[in-house]
């Protein structure tokens, strides 16, 4: 257990020495956190982090390894209950909804924001199976017929139906790491989430792969919004509204895209940007 009042003073002396920088909230907030710590036992890994994710936008979490990024993400629809050791604070909302209220189900909460990880990870079942899953264990179909539906739909939204609408019955496992990976990105919106949440989606995709997953991505967000981790900071300057910069598991600076990239305010947030450290 962290004494409280040491933990309050680190957050403060933290704070004073990196302040944030620019405008971290939104009008049209899809979620919400306010003064996010996050702990695994005595050792701080998130550190006073306010910020809201933008409806119908992609945010682009960047920074250093070990920043906190993927904690942070993790946080945004329970995964990190899974860790005895985590322990977290602050306030998590979406649309308003306390999403760690007792009454909240973390399962009902991960259909409605979903996640998709860095290494694609298919189910050993078929292609149709992968999509099924999600809409049956949820009861989204009442008959084949319209898990049909939802599975061809997804597919068709993840842009990998085409290439795959005569072998269905196949292993998701046999597709190509690009495939996998749009696979994945169809089992998770087969449940129609309203919140899509990605650890680094590309990062072990060849380039003609990443390409296609960012024309995906700048597609999804007019039906979802959605969160992205990125250690490329050319990727996050391609397919992002707006970008969050962490830095030893705070938040230096936050704002649109093209303003972090071209001018942002906070001389670490510059010093990443340029390539002095990272």
């Amino acid at each position: 257990m962290i004494d409280k009042s040491s933990s309050e003073s680190l957050r403060s002396k933290d704070t004073e020495i990196l302040g944030t920088v620019g405008n971290c909230f939104s009008d049209d907030a899809k979620m919400s956190m306010r003064n996010i710590n996050v702990f695994y036992d005595d050792n701080q890994a998130i550190k006073d982090i306010s910020l809201d994710l933008a409806r119908h936008q992609v945010t682009a979490l960047i920074g250093p390894s070990g920043c906190g990024k993927s904690t942070f993400l993790r946080c945004l629809n329970r995964m990190n209950d899974t860790i005895p050791i985590c322990r977290i604070e602050g306030e998590f909302s979406l649309d308003d909804e306390d999403i760690y209220a007792r009454s909240m189900d973390p399962v009902l909460l991960r259909a409605r924001v979903g996640m998709v990880f860095q290494k694609p990870n298919p189910f050993p079942k078929s292609i149709y199976e992968n999509v099924a899953y999600g809409p049956k264990i949820h009861g989204l179909a009442t008959n084949k017929a319209e898990l049909d539906e939802i599975v061809i739909t997804s597919l068709q939204k993840a842009g990998l139906f085409n290439e795959v609408k005569d072998r269905l019955d196949s292993p998701g496992t046999g597709l190509s790491g690009g495939q996998q990976q749009r696979l994945c990105i169809a089992r998770s919106i087969a449940v129609s989430p309203e919140v899509i949440l990605m650890d680094e989606p590309a990062s072990a995709l060849d380039p003609i792969a990443t390409a296609v997953i960012e024309e995906l991505i700048d597609e999804l967000k007019e039906k979802f919004t959605i969160a992205i981790v990125t250690h490329s900071m050319q990727q996050a300057a391609r397919i992002s509204q707006t970008t969050a910069y962490f830095h030893m598991g705070q938040l230096v600076e936050m704002g649109p895209t093209t303003q972090i990239f071209t001018n942002p305010q906070h001389k670490l947030t510059e010093n990443y940007i340029t390539g002095r450290f990272g």
